[in-house]
C-alpha cells in the first residue's frame, strides 16, 4: 500500500529554515513499530502521526516516542490546513500524552495551545557545563523543567558560539538542554539553543516545546506577556509566544511545505 508522507519546515516562512518535521496523516493509527521505522526513514528530529478517527496525535525521533513536540504540531496544523481540513478561523484539537493541545488557523500563522511547564531552581552540573562549553562566571541561572535543564548565560554570543562536545553529553544522564541569554538585537528579546543527544538529536534547529519553558522564565524577567524568542541553529526560526493564562502558553509561527510523497509499504 502507498502511504501519504510530508515534510514541513516549520517556525519559518522560508524553504530549507526553520525546523524540519515529518507528517503522516491516517484514518486510523498505525502500529507503533512501523511509525518508529517511518521516523528512522524520515531522518528528521521528528515525524508526527495523526489518526484522523481519534485525533491522536503521536511523535517520534529516530530513536524513541517523546511526550511533547511543538514543531511537529505546527507542521501537522499546516497539512490540514493545506488540505482543507483546518480553516483559517477554526481550530482542532488534538489529543496526545500532553494532554489535549489545540491548534489554531490564523491567516499565514498556526497557534498552538500548549501546556506552561513549571520551572524548579536546581543544583547545577559541573559536567554539563563543560561539555557544553560554559563557565560557571558566565551562569545567570540553571533550573528544571519536565526532566530537562534551562541554562541563562549573561550573553547572547555566548549561546550562538557554543559547540558541545556531544560524546561528553551522552556520558552524563539527561533528556534535553535549553541555553538561553537575553537578546541584543530588536528583531527577538531572547535568542536561546537546544541539544538533545540523549534522544537522536544533537542539535534542535526551532523547539517549540522548549520555547514554552523558555516564555515562562522570559515573561517574568521582561516583565512582558507577548515575546519573540530566535532558536539561534544554523537552519534558524522564530517563535512568538504569549501568556494564554498561568497554565497555558500560546506560540505562534508560520511553517513552510517541503516534500510531498508515498511511502511504498507492504499491505497492512
Amino acid at each position: 500500500m502507498d502511504l501519504s508522507i510530508y515534510q514541513v519546515d516549520a517556525f519559518t516562512c522560508e524553504l530549507f529554515k526553520g525546523n524540519p518535521a515529518g507528517v503522516c496523516i491516517t484514518p486510523s493509527a498505525l502500529d507503533e513499530p512501523l511509525m518508529l521505522n517511518i521516523a528512522r526513514e524520515m531522518a528528521v528530529s521528528e515525524t508526527a502521526f495523526l489518526a484522523l478517527d481519534t485525533m491522536r496525535l503521536r511523535w517520534f525521533t529516530p530513536k524513541t516516542e517523546v511526550k511533547l513536540c511543538g514543531h511537529a504540531t505546527l507542521s501537522t496544523a499546516h497539512i490540514l490546513k493545506q488540505q482543507g481540513w483546518l480553516n483559517d478561523g477554526s481550530e482542532v484539537v488534538f489529543h496526545t500524552l500532553s494532554g489535549d493541545l489545540i491548534a489554531r488557523a490564523k491567516n499565514d500563522a498556526i497557534e498552538l495551545i500548549f501546556p506552561a511547564p513549571k520551572l524548579i531552581k536546581t543544583q547545577v552540573c559541573n559536567e554539563l557545563l563543560t561539555a557544553l562549553g560554559i563557565s560557571a562566571s558566565q551562569l545567570i541561572d540553571y533550573l528544571q523543567f519536565n526532566d530537562k535543564e534551562l541554562i541563562v548565560v549573561d550573553d547572547e554570543a555566548i549561546v550562538s558560539a557554543l559547540s558541545p562536545d556531544f560524546s561528553r553529553l551522552n556520558q552524563i544522564p539527561g533528556r534535553g538542554v535549553v541555553v538561553t541569554a537575553k537578546a541584543k538585537t530588536q528583531n527577538a528579546d531572547f535568542i536561546s539553543r537546544y541539544f538533545a543527544p540523549w534522544v537522536g538529536i544533537d542539535e534542535d534547529p526551532v523547539t517549540g516545546s522548549a520555547h514554552c519553558a523558555l516564555a515562562v522564565y522570559w515573561f517574568e524577567q521582561l516583565a512582558k506577556d507577548d515575546l519573540f524568542g530566535y532558536q539561534a541553529s544554523a537552519r534558524g526560526g522564530y517563535v512568538r509566544v504569549s501568556r494564554q493564562s498561568e497554565q497555558a502558553i500560546t506560540l505562534c509561527g508560520q511553517a513552510v511545505s517541503v516534500l510531498k510523497g508515498s511511502l511504498c509499504l507492504p499491505a497492512l
